[in-house]
């Protein structure tokens, strides 16, 4: 079974949507933070003062954060954020691991982004540009086609 175009359920999404906020962005603003701190994800100045929110559609969840002089902090709500992208959870695996770039996920309409565009074109690039150790690629590869071997 190839799971790259999974979807979580309705009831998965009901259920991400209770989850409280500081829960729900626990795992992103460590991901983040082991990142920044690795080196593996340096936030271009134009971040600075800036604020994101990333709905993943399928589990429920709306994070938001904000970038200050470099860091990720989480936000427990946001109104309006700077800018905003949603896509489902196997969008942002393909996106986070390079297996797909974001101009391919916005014009197959998978991923949308809203907001000021300027900014949402500097994250674009910036993720595109960044770099990715060897085993998340792996790692991607072999989650997304798990099910073959069954």
């Amino acid at each position: 079974m190839d799971l790259s175009n999974f979807r979580f359920s309705k009831s998965i999404q009901t259920l991400g949507s209770y989850l409280p906020v500081q829960l729900a962005n626990a795992p992103l603003m460590l991901i983040l933070e082991l990142a920044r701190r690795r080196a593996l994800l340096v936030a271009p100045e134009s971040l600075y003062g800036k604020s994101f929110r990333i709905k993943v559609e399928d589990l429920g969840l709306s994070l938001c954060f904000y970038c200050d002089q470099g860091k990720f902090k989480p936000l427990s709500s946001l109104p309006q954020p700077d800018v905003s992208l949603s896509a489902c959870a196997m969008d942002f695996l393909k996106l986070v691991t390079g297996q797909e770039d974001a101009d391919t996920l916005f014009f197959r309409r998978r991923l949308k982004m809203e907001g000021d565009t300027e900014l949402g074109i500097a994250v674009k690039y910036w993720i595109d540009a960044s770099e990715r150790p060897a085993w998340l690629g792996q790692f991607a590869q072999h989650f997304m086609h798990a099910g073959e071997t069954m």
